[in-house]
């Protein structure tokens, strides 16, 4: 089974985590909990009326921890090596090894950089729609790959897109992640609340 390790917790991380661990990829996310979300109050985020974004981010771990994600809460993420055939990322405590690694460290590129991702000239992480950086199976989402256009709900979906491009990678054609009322409660056993 192919492994993905995502730096960060906020809701690009976390977005893609749901989305590779829902589809039976080992998923685990690194996550300090230095995400802006604890500073927010989502009002603009589609389908949500008001939330407090200390409350959005735990529902958000609740669905990773539901759907299988291996979180390690706390945890700092110290570099990230790629030699063409994986990736090693080390923690303070010790080092995992992973097929893909989606970077989701808000605007903070430093890991991408010692990665050697290519950036633009405004300094973001160069991606393109689907994420992947100029490293072959490294992502990178959210505020690293725009210039001072940070949001929560692009963040997740760049994080969605991220998740995407891994899955396609691996069922060797286009993956498309999307659920029905009619086989949700039997796929995903019980997870679906009625309406």
């Amino acid at each position: 089974m192919a492994t993905v390790t995502i730096v960060g917790g906020g809701p690009a991380g976390l977005s893609a985590a749901l989305f590779t661990a829902k589809n039976g990829l080992e998923t685990t996310v690194f996550d300090t909990d230095g995400t802006w979300m604890h500073k927010a109050h989502l009002f603009n985020y589609p389908g949500i009326g008001s939330v407090d974004g200390s409350a959005y981010m735990a529902t958000l771990r609740q669905q990773a921890d539901d759907f299988g994600v291996e979180r390690h809460q706390g945890t700092e993420v110290t570099g990230v090596d790629g030699d063409g055939d994986g990736f090693t990322v080390a923690t303070e405590d010790d080092d995992y090894d992973a097929d893909y690694v989606v970077l989701a460290t808000g605007a903070n590129r430093d890991l991408a950089e010692s990665l050697g991702c290519d950036h633009t000239d405004e300094g973001t992480v160069d991606v393109g729609v689907s994420m992947e950086t100029s490293v072959a199976d490294a992502y990178a989402t959210g505020a690293m790959v725009r210039a001072e256009e940070w949001q929560a709900v692009i963040s997740a979906g760049d994080g969605a897109a991220a998740a995407l491009n891994i899955l396609t990678k691996e069922k060797g054609e286009h993956f498309h992640d999307f659920d029905t009322p009619a086989t949700a409660d039997e796929v995903f056993g019980g997870l679906v609340e009625d309406e």
